[in-house]
């Protein structure tokens, strides 16, 4: 009876059209959470963790991931589904071309074109900023290390006046066909060329520069634009400012993480600025105009008379600018009450007067409503 076995897309948690950074990415995820490491006895995180890399293994590998699109677990598992007298010893993976030997061709099943052009790949990093400057936007250069086009040789990895060959062997299709016996009689299968690595051309005279490869790594400072409103966690990307493509494909992006400092005052949700503010007793009691900061700078407020601890009131339009340019958010402020402290004699006698005046109920209109309750 055939093996069981999950899809590889279904257990990295990616959709079949994932690019190679998505797969790797996710990889990565699932691989720290179930490490054994990190869960030490807990037998059913191991056995995921073996799981995420048995698909990560396969979807890494593109063309293993080919032959896994085509023919799911049987064309990369030589021992899926085996079973009878068969042995298990047929490679699996070479079921596009026993199909193209049958049916004269095998569309699917062929490799993609190694000469073909490949977007370059893109690079991830972070960036710091403050507060403020997630707040109204700002410029920022970056360092960025990648792989860069050879100016010696233009990308091509051969020596300046030459040019790659084509494979004698593949004729630059960068794979050979091989007839080999099984038990289920003779195929003919492929594999990549084994003169020309799969490349389908061969340097004869390599770049001294980048020996080859047609890149070299280079640093290169590059202006950021961080949006206004741009919050704790967001990326912003930047079309091809990634590694070089190959043969002739087009650079990748560079995505930018952001990651905002805690402000000292300010708390953020959303676009909305929260704010605390302390306040004295007299000030509570008797009204004061105040200085509130904002992120545009100092406004006055006039805080009305009994105003209670922890009452909050808005300063319109003073929060963060919308990511989408569409208006700004506003500012709460929420003001508590300080208890004096240290009192001299004196200012405790004063205090007990007035509290004698105020009597019993006096104007607490919240203790009244308390106790109220309470009975």
């Amino acid at each position: 009876m055939a093996e069981q076995k999950r899809d590889y897309y279904e257990i990295l948690g990616v959709s079949r059209g994932a690019s190679d950074e998505e797969i790797k990415k996710a990889y990565r995820k699932l691989a720290k959470a179930n490490h054994p490491d990190l869960n030490p006895g807990d037998a059913a995180a191991e056995s995921r963790f073996k799981e995420i890399n048995e698909a990560y293994e396969v979807l890494s590998d593109s063309e293993k991931k080919a032959r896994y699109d085509q023919f799911g677990h049987a064309g990369v598992d030589p021992n899926f589904g085996a079973g009878g007298g068969f042995d298990g010893s047929f490679d699996f993976g070479d079921l596009g071309d026993i199909f193209g030997s049958f049916f004269g061709g095998f569309g699917g099943g062929r490799r993609a074109n190694p000469n073909a052009p490949q977007r370059g790949e893109s690079i991830r990093m972070s960036l710091t900023i403050s507060f403020e400057e997630a707040a109204f936007g700002c410029e920022k250069s970056v360092a960025v290390e990648r792989a860069e086009a050879c100016s010696t040789c233009q990308g091509t990895g051969c020596a300046p006046g030459t040019a790659p060959e084509v494979c004698s062997e593949c004729h630059g299709t960068g794979t050979v066909q091989v007839r080999r016996q099984t038990p289920m009689g003779i195929f003919a299968t492929t594999s990549a060329c084994p003169r020309c690595g799969g490349r389908g051309k061969i340097i004869q005279q390599p770049c001294k520069d980048c020996r080859g490869t047609g890149a070299i790594r280079g640093r290169k400072t590059i202006q950021a634009s961080i949006p206004a409103g741009i919050d704790n966690g967001q990326t912003i990307s930047i079309r091809g400012q990634g590694s070089a493509g190959k043969n002739g494909g087009p650079a990748g992006d560079l995505l930018i993480t952001i990651t905002v400092r805690p402000h000292e005052l300010f708390r953020r949700e959303g676009t909305s600025v929260l704010l605390k503010v302390p306040v004295t007793f007299t000030q509570a009691v008797l009204g004061a105009e105040l200085e509130i900061p904002t992120i545009d700078g100092k406004v006055k407020y006039d805080l009305p008379e009994g105003t209670q601890s922890g009452a909050t009131f808005r300063l319109k339009g003073k929060g963060i600018p919308s990511i989408n340019g569409r208006g700004r958010g506003d500012q709460y402020v929420t003001v508590y009450i300080e208890t004096p402290k240290g009192l001299n004699r004196e200012q405790k006698d004063a205090l007990k007067k007035f509290a004698e005046s105020m009597g019993e109920s006096g104007t607490f209109e919240e203790r009244k409503k308390f106790f109220k309750k309470k009975k």
